[in-house]
């Protein structure tokens, strides 16, 4: 209770010890937030298909210049899958390499998404050339949202040439 002729700082007090909670809370976000970059900048990336010998090929709509249905990527002879890398942690893709393209001086769109719905989560153009017009492998490095734990990672393609094919690597982390 404050003395006679005193003002009472009751409520700006108040104010300021919600202001300080509220501060708290925001310094709790910004710092997840700048663990998110760290591990974006600083992480071990992992590559798919993790042996020399395996293939993921991916095809393009049956229709000129039209996107084929939703796939799950996948190896050509094994059934190994991305989405079994994210089966239990999340994850990002980091890049996207380009091994072959099997269709000379074409566009191809590629698309990735994951869950259900087919979250799209990446969009990618690159183009194949009797001329070159990319060196032997390309890489595309992409930083799309995460991928959460558990979800299936699907792709589609289209290319100005109906059903060609793609030979494709990934780089992806954790987190």
């Amino acid at each position: 209770m404050p003395r006679v002729g005193q003002r009472d700082y009751t409520t700006e007090l108040a104010a300021i010890t919600s202001g300080v909670e509220d501060l708290t809370d925001d310094v709790a976000v910004i710092d997840d937030l700048v663990d998110d970059l760290i591990n974006e900048a600083f992480h071990e990336t992992h590559i798919w298909p993790e042996d020399t010998d395996d293939n993921v090929t991916l095809t393009a709509g049956g229709t000129d210049n039209t996107f084929g249905a939703w796939a799950e990527l996948d190896l050509d002879d094994d059934g190994d899958t991305l989405s079994s890398k994210f089966a239990t942690a999340a994850g990002h893709i980091s890049a996207v390499v380009i091994l072959d393209l099997n269709t000379e001086d074409v566009e191809y769109i590629l698309e990735i998404a994951y869950g259900d719905d087919k979250t799209n989560i990446a969009r990618q153009i690159f183009m194949s050339g009797d001329t070159k017009k990319l060196s032997g492998v390309f890489y595309q490095r992409i930083r799309p949202p995460g991928i959460p734990a558990g979800e299936k990672v699907y792709y589609r393609m289209k290319c100005e040439t109906a059903l060609a094919t793609c030979l494709l690597s990934t780089r992806y982390h954790y987190g």
